[in-house]
C-alpha cells in the first residue's frame, strides 16, 4: 500500500473535510501522514495519524485581532496572501519536501500554495482538492467575489461579461504570485506568467470537488481531470464525541430550536452577533440553542434559551428548526445534510459565495454582516419557519445530500490515481 501525505491549510473547516478522507484511506491500508499547522498536531494524533508541523502556523485560532483582519470582507483575503503565506512560502516549500521524499502521493488542500513546486521538483504524481465552487472561478458559473459583491450583478449578462469580471480580479492579484514566481526561479522551475492564485491551481493528474452536485455543477471550464465526489463529514462524532448531558435535556425539553454558531474561526470574531440574536429569539418568542465557542456568556438568559461553547454539527443540527451560520462550507455542508432551513451573515473569502448558492437552493435566506440586527433577522426568521417551502425544500436536499458518499467517491478516485502513477 501507498504513503500518502496530506496537506491543507486554514480552519477545521480545510482540516475536517481531508479528516474524513484520511480515515477511509488508512482503513483501506494506505499509510497516511499529515502536513499541516502546528495547532492541529494534538488533534490528529489523537486520531493516530503520523504528524509534520508546516508553516505558517495558524496563529489566528488565538488571537482575536488576526483572526478579524483574516476576515475582513474588503481585505481578508489579500491579507492571508500577502501578510501570512507569502513571508512563509519558503518555510512551507521546505516543509512539505522533507515529507513528500518519503511519500508516493500527496492529496493537497488548494490553499498550499507550495505543493506544485513540491510536486515539480521531485516529479511525483499528486491531487488537488476544491472545498468549493467559487475555487474554479468558472465563467459559466461565476462566484460572488467577497472583496467586490456589486459585480456579481453583471453575471446576468452572460460569460463574456464574465469573462471580464474574473480576468479583472486576476489583474488586481497578480502582484500576490510574485513571491512564487521568484521561489520557481530559485528552484530551477520552469517559469510562469499566469496567476497561480486564480490560474491553473490544480494538479494535472486529478482534482477531487468535496461538494455536492447539488450545491456546484461541473462547468465547461472547469479541469478535465476534475470529480465530484460530494461532502465529506467528519466533526469528532465518529470517535464517539457526544452532546453534553444539558444539551441533550433542553432538546429533549421542547420544540425544535433555532440553533446560533459562527463555526471554528468567525466565532472569534463574533461582535454583536450574539447579542442581536438573542434580542431576536426574544422578539420571536422561540426557543434557541447558541455555541459560543470561547466568547464571553450572556447573561440573563432566558428559559427558552441555551448556550454551550460547542456541539457536533452533525447531531445538533437534525434538532433544530433553523440553522443561523456565517457560511463557511463546513458549516454549510452540515447545514444543507440536516435538511433545516438557513439564515446565513456571511464574513468573507467563500462565504458570501456559498451564501448565494444555498439561497438559490431555496433553502436559506442572507443578510450582510453590517445589517445584522434583532429586527432584521427576527423577520428573515419568521418568513423561513412560517412559509412551508423553505422546510420541504430544505428537506429534500438534504435527503440527496445523505444519500451521497463523497468520502469513498474521493479515496476511490485517489487510489485510481496512485494505480496509474
Amino acid at each position: 500500500m501507498s504513503r500518502i501525505a496530506v496537506t491543507t491549510l486554514g480552519t477545521l473547516g480545510d482540516l475536517h473535510p481531508m479528516i474524513a478522507i484520511a480515515l477511509e484511506l488508512r482503513q483501506r491500508g494506505h499509510s497516511v501522514v499529515f502536513v499541516t499547522h502546528e495547532v492541529y498536531r494534538s488533534k490528529l494524533q489523537a486520531l493516530g495519524f503520523e504528524f509534520h508541523a508546516m508553516r505558517p502556523d495558524f496563529t489566528a485560532m488565538n488571537d482575536p485581532q488576526e483572526m478579524a483582519q483574516m476576515m475582513d470582507l474588503k481585505t481578508g483575503q489579500e491579507y492571508m496572501v500577502r501578510q501570512w503565506v507569502n513571508p512563509h512560502l519558503r518555510e512551507m516549500y521546505t516543509d512539505l519536501l522533507n515529507v513528500a521524499k518519503s511519500a508516493d502521493f500527496i492529496f493537497s488542500g488548494e490553499g498550499v500554495i507550495a505543493t506544485p513546486l513540491v510536486a515539480e521538483k521531485l516529479g511525483m504524481q499528486w491531487a488537488s482538492s476544491a472545498m468549493v465552487p467559487l475555487s474554479f472561478f468558472s465563467i459559466y458559473d461565476p462566484p460572488v467575489l467577497a472583496p467586490f459583491p456589486a459585480l456579481a450583478k453583471l453575471y446576468k449578462l452572460g460569460p463574456l461579461v464574465n469573462r471580464g469580471v474574473l480576468n479583472f480580479a486576476k489583474i488586481v492579484s497578480n502582484s500576490w504570485a510574485e513571491p512564487i514566481r521568484q521561489l520557481r526561479q530559485e528552484l530551477g522551475l520552469s517559469p510562469i506568467d499566469y496567476n497561480p492564485f486564480l490560474e491553473n491551481r490544480f494538479s494535472p493528474y486529478l482534482v477531487v470537488a468535496l461538494f455536492s452536485s447539488v450545491f456546484g455543477q461541473p462547468q465547461p471550464d472547469w479541469p478535465a481531470n476534475t470529480i465530484v465526489a460530494g461532502f465529506t463529514f467528519y466533526d469528532g462524532a465518529q470517535e464517539g464525541a457526544e452532546l453534553v448531558p444539558e444539551l441533550k435535556q433542553f432538546l429533549e425539553a421542547g420544540d425544535p430550536p433555532i440553533v446560533f454558531t459562527l463555526g471554528s474561526a468567525a466565532v472569534m470574531n463574533a461582535g454583536n452577533f450574539y447579542q442581536e440574536s438573542l434580542q431576536a429569539v426574544e422578539q420571536l418568542n422561540r426557543r434557541a440553542v447558541f455555541l459560543m465557542g470561547n466568547n464571553p456568556p450572556l447573561e440573563n438568559l432566558p428559559a427558552n434559551v441555551l448556550a454551550v461553547n460547542y456541539a457536533p454539527y452533525s447531531q445538533i443540527f437534525p434538532c433544530a428548526c433553523a440553522i443561523v451560520h456565517q457560511g463557511g462550507i463546513g458549516t454549510t455542508a452540515q447545514a444543507l445534510r440536516a435538511g433545516r432551513p438557513t439564515l446565513i451573515m456571511p464574513y468573507s473569502h467563500d462565504q458570501p459565495d456559498n451564501a448565494a448558492r444555498v439561497e438559490r437552493l431555496e433553502t436559506s435566506r442572507t443578510i450582510p454582516r453590517k445589517q445584522y440586527g434583532a429586527e432584521r433577522v427576527a423577520r428573515q426568521l419568521n418568513e423561513l419557519l412560517e412559509n412551508p417551502s423553505y422546510a420541504a425544500k430544505a428537506a429534500e436536499i438534504g435527503a440527496i445530500i445523505r444519500a451521497e458518499d463523497g468520502v469513498n467517491a474521493a479515496s476511490d478516485a485517489i487510489e485510481k490515481q496512485l494505480e496509474a502513477a
